[in-house]
């Protein structure tokens, strides 16, 4: 494979030179680049992706693969500590952290081909290291040099935000961007932001041995979950040793004695928490930063986020923008979703639209929180009190009965024709769990309907099951169908 002097490597044929025109150009080589630059390449255009850093994006090397990892990791010794519930002495584990980092980085390097320039130039788009910033509305540089385009993608991402807590830059805090960098696992740890990146990590670290406090400003953890959830997850994270503060704010930071001293404000008043690190987790920002939008007329919106459409057109026609820079939810998935809507629209016709609320997401927890659709409040603010709520606690799923896991609970939210608006599961598998629930949502279908699919037993899928079949039950119990039922037991009976 050759490599130009500017970094772009060679698939087909280049667009990087003369006055050829690329089909698409797609500024930034995250997980919405990647996908948009690979369905560009199957559709035959000529893609050219432009990335500063690396491939990947933040997924691959600062989000979902790392935390995973740790999170895995973090698992296997809390098992260890909890053997005893199963008749197996329990015992506490000795934590290598520099290995742990480094089964980390391994992942990531596993990972990491299927996001190279060498795999997107293999799917037909070429690759550019350099910075892109627009000079026009159909044109933009590299680095100096100028690339014209039919159509442009924006997929720059986002970063973590620091909230404006005086002396908080200054005390060097890490973010979920930076936390990867640790040698040493601190022994303590206070998390700013009890979200689910906040919520992750800090369990982790917690099972692998740190001292933790989860300071969260809401009333709440998760706050954008059910409050169920919020309950067992609160729970969860004490029985692991996390000190949990909701309802306060950090109003000062300062570095003190190679500490880090924090002045806290909460129910009962001032405090103060001295901790040897600090990761703050509370927000994100969009990368927007010298792309030069205004010139290509494409305007962003009171929160800095570039402003699209249903099918993620920008102000400018000819410009798309997908992922965490549209400001929509800051998950993988959707991403990937927005860069091969985005890609498709602008190559082919504009007619694919994203529905945001339709899409799942989980909290990686232990247990997981997964979520589908409309919350409960948010389903009776939209459709008022005809909403109805399904809730199977599992202490009634033989699954986790025999995996001595019952805390959790599968909760759905219907509409008066049973259809299913939303959904919250709470459970170790909840992740895999919420799959059918987000076909339902997404097709406005309706619960009972699974209760006629059979499902594998026993399996954590039983609490969505059990929920089906309890809705099918309750449905043959009206005065209606009692009627119809007993009319035909009765013609079988004189048969």
């Amino acid at each position: 494979m050759l490599e130009d002097e500017s970094g772009a490597r060679q698939g087909g044929r280049s667009v990087t030179r003369g006055s050829d025109r690329a089909d698409l150009v797609i500024v930034g080589g995250g997980t919405a680049g990647i996908i948009a630059a690979k369905t560009a390449g199957g559709l035959g255009a000529r893609v050219v992706l432009v990335e500063r850093d690396r491939t990947g994006g933040d997924c691959l090397w600062t989000g979902c693969v790392p935390s995973k990892s740790l999170i895995a990791a973090a698992r296997a010794a809390q098992s260890m500590r909890t053997a005893g519930r199963f008749g197996i002495t329990p015992v506490e584990p000795q934590v290598d952290f520099a290995a742990v980092m480094a089964h980390v980085r391994g992942a990531i390097e596993r990972i990491e081909p299927v996001d190279s320039p060498a795999a997107l130039t293999d799917a037909g788009a070429e690759v550019i290291a350099g910075t892109a910033v627009f000079t026009g509305p159909d044109e933009l540089q590299v680095d100096g040099r100028s690339l014209r385009f039919r159509h442009a993608l924006i997929a720059t991402g986002s970063a973590p935000a620091l909230p404006p807590v005086p002396g908080l830059a200054e005390v060097e805090p890490l973010t979920s961007d930076t936390v990867w960098d640790l040698v040493e696992l601190p022994a303590r740890l206070a998390v700013l932001g009890g979200g689910p990146i906040g919520c992750e990590l800090g369990q982790a670290f917690a099972r692998l041995g740190a001292e933790v406090t989860i300071i969260e400003a809401t009333d709440r953890l998760v706050p954008r979950e059910e409050p169920r959830a919020a309950i067992v997850l609160s729970a969860a994270l004490s029985a692991d040793g996390v000190r949990v503060l909701t309802s306060t704010t950090v109003t000062k930071a300062a570095e003190q004695a190679e500490e880090v001293r924090l002045d806290l404000t909460g129910r009962a008043g001032t405090s103060v928490l001295d901790v040897d690190r600090l990761l703050v987790a509370t927000g994100r920002r969009p990368r927007t930063d010298g792309l030069g939008l205004e010139t290509a007329g494409v305007h962003v919106n009171e929160h800095g986020y570039v402003a699209v459409d249903a099918k993620l057109r920008t102000s400018n026609r000819r410009i798309y923008a997908a992922g965490d820079v549209t400001g929509a939810p800051a998950f993988t998935h959707v991403a990937g979703m927005h860069g091969s809507i985005a890609a498709t629209n602008a190559l082919l016709a504009p007619v694919r639209r994203i529905d945001h609320d339709t899409i799942p997401w989980v909290t990686f927890t232990d247990p997981e929180i997964a979520h589908v659709g409309l919350t409960e409040d948010q389903a009776r603010q939209r459709h008022g009190d005809a909403v109805r709520v399904r809730l199977l606690r599992h202490e009634h799923v033989d699954r986790a009965i025999v995996e001595d896991d019952t805390d959790g609970f599968t909760q759905v939210v219907l509409d008066a024709k049973g259809r299913v608006l939303g959904a919250t599961i709470v459970a170790p598998r909840a992740g895999e769990m919420i799959a059918e629930l987000t076909g339902l949502v997404a097709r406005r279908g309706r619960l009972r309907d699974l209760a006629s699919m059979i499902h594998p037993y026993p399996a954590w899928s039983d609490g969505v099951w059990n929920a089906a079949i309890a809705e099918s039950s309750d449905a043959l119990q009206t005065p209606a169908k009692r009627r119809l039922t007993g009319a035909l037991l009765r013609l079988r009976r004189a048969r």
